[in-house]
């Protein structure tokens, strides 16, 4: 395995991008599932309480996907801000978790809201996160044709994190696709470069470019088993860490 320059950890500020689907129950027509909230809220506080700064992306797929109703034949613009709107009622929803148990945090929205979330300004999450408050930033990046793994990319270099926690529904990096070749092995660590050589997905072209050129390494990890966003979010191997030569 390919031996990274940089380890991140122990990271000091991160980035989580978490999917709309993450908060849904499998097989449940409930968009989202306040136990599934919950257990994302309390795993986060408990990384919290060691110090880490911490900012969250999340996506909007368990209500809509902007790509999707496109090609059913939607304007594309007006289908991603749809999809915008719907990663504000998620971050809101992760909100309510976080607040409830004590975690001090707030919504930033990229598409002013001023009812529901304060406007996404840099330099004030910044300061927030110095103070300890988580954000989450919600609305993608306020423009159409971009995704969230794009946002997270994004804010991520905005906010000089150390690290971008993404959580998927598989634990980390393949030489291969795991669900079609049983026998593909799973990375520890992985370069850019490698990645980029042998196509392997691991964000979108325009956030894995930004991560490369900012030097930002990802951690892909699975979200499913309790307690592995608690591994993640304090910095114990976990999944993935792809990274710079």
């Amino acid at each position: 395995m390919p031996t990274p320059s940089k380890d991140p950890r122990p990271f000091k500020r991160a980035i989580l991008k978490l999917s709309g689907e993450a908060l849904r129950e499998p097989g449940s027509t409930d968009n989202i599932s306040p136990e599934i909230v919950q257990r994302i809220a309390s795993e986060i506080k408990e990384a919290i309480d060691t110090g880490l700064q911490l900012g969250i992306v999340v996506g909007g797929g368990n209500f809509w996907r902007g790509a999707s109703a496109s090609a059913r034949g939607m304007d594309r613009a007006t289908a991603d801000y749809v999809g915008m709107l719907a990663t504000v009622m998620n971050a809101l929803a992760i909100e309510g978790a976080l607040s409830h148990i004590g975690v001090k945090c707030t919504v930033m929205s990229a598409i002013e809201m001023k009812n529901v979330a304060e406007p996404f300004i840099r330099r004030k999450a910044e300061h927030q996160l110095d103070k300890g408050t988580v954000i989450i930033f919600a609305a993608g990046t306020g423009s159409p044709f971009f995704s969230t793994d794009t946002t997270a990319a994004l804010r991520a270099s905005e906010m000089g994190a150390d690290v971008i926690l993404k959580a998927t529904q598989v634990d980390g990096v393949y030489c291969s696709d795991p669900r079609k070749n049983p026998d593909a092995k799973r990375f520890d660590t992985v370069t850019f470069q490698h990645c980029l050589e042998n196509r392997l997905n691991v964000m979108d072209a325009t956030a894995f470019s930004l991560c490369m050129d900012n030097d930002i390494p990802i951690v892909i990890f699975d979200l499913g088993p309790n307690g592995n966003l608690s591994h993640a979010l304090r910095s114990q191997p976990i999944g993935t860490l792809v990274h710079g030569e």
